[in-house]
């Protein structure tokens, strides 16, 4: 995958100011007000940013938590993670790896019925679904 490299300048040109906030400064919108909290569509989520393929709707579950969630990305070479100490707490970043865009976060073990017990805990903002046909 090429990584794609932008200025910031370049960056917020091409967002809207909410979604330079999340994507290039690692903002958090608020729970329960994204578009795709309780979508249920068919689809593929790509990044917001830059179009790469991030997450399946097959893996899109209800966590009841605010954000989309999904038990695992659409291919481990779609996002990356890093260690986030932001705000006082110990917590995995996710981003596009494409693009280096904040997406949001990734908790391990918290007991969700899924075959990962992971929860990508993403951003609405930071996604774009792609119904399938």
């Amino acid at each position: 995958m090429e990584r794609i490299i932008r200025s910031e300048a370049e960056w917020r040109a091409q967002l809207s100011p909410a979604e330079y906030a999340v994507l290039r400064e690692a903002a958090t919108e608020p729970p329960f007000s994204g578009e795709y909290v309780n979508t249920t569509t068919p689809g593929v989520y790509v990044c917001r940013a830059c179009g790469a393929e991030l997450f399946r709707s097959e893996t899109k579950f209800d966590s009841h938590c605010g954000w989309p969630s999904f038990y695992a990305p659409q291919d481990t070479d779609a996002v990356e993670l890093l260690p986030d100490h932001s705000h006082g707490m110990i917590r995995t970043e996710v981003r596009c790896r494409r693009c280096g865009s904040h997406l949001g976060h990734v908790f391990h073990g918290e007991g969700y019925p899924t075959p990962t017990d992971d929860r990508y805990c993403i951003n609405s903002i930071a996604l774009r679904l792609v119904p399938e046909d």
